[in-house]
């Protein structure tokens, strides 16, 4: 594999995992955080510091909207939830101690 067929692979694989999470506005943020470690913010965060790695001019909120497919601020009042007690303690109780 050539490195430009590797570029090509992972940002196919970035799109297709950015659709999927599009797609599945069911799984709340905080379920990804518990289950994996990351979630749509996390992503939209990666994708803003590649761009300042890059020196792409490219603001914390297109980043998320790149990711979210609309203004967070949509995307949180057409789908986040409060969180349950339970997803808040297990988030609790995953979160990295100092």
């Amino acid at each position: 594999m050539t490195p430009q067929q590797q570029l090509e692979l992972e940002a196919a694989a970035f799109r297709r995992l950015v659709e999927h999470l599009r797609s599945r506005t069911d799984v709340q943020n905080i379920d990804l955080m518990n289950l994996s470690g990351f979630c749509r913010n996390c992503l939209s965060k990666w994708y803003k510091a590649a761009a300042d790695e890059r020196q792409v001019d490219l603001s914390l909120d297109d980043a998320r909207e790149a990711v979210y497919g609309m203004p967070y601020g949509e995307w949180k009042a057409q789908y986040q939830k409060e969180a349950s007690p339970q997803q808040q303690a297990a988030f609790e109780q995953g979160k990295p101690r100092d």
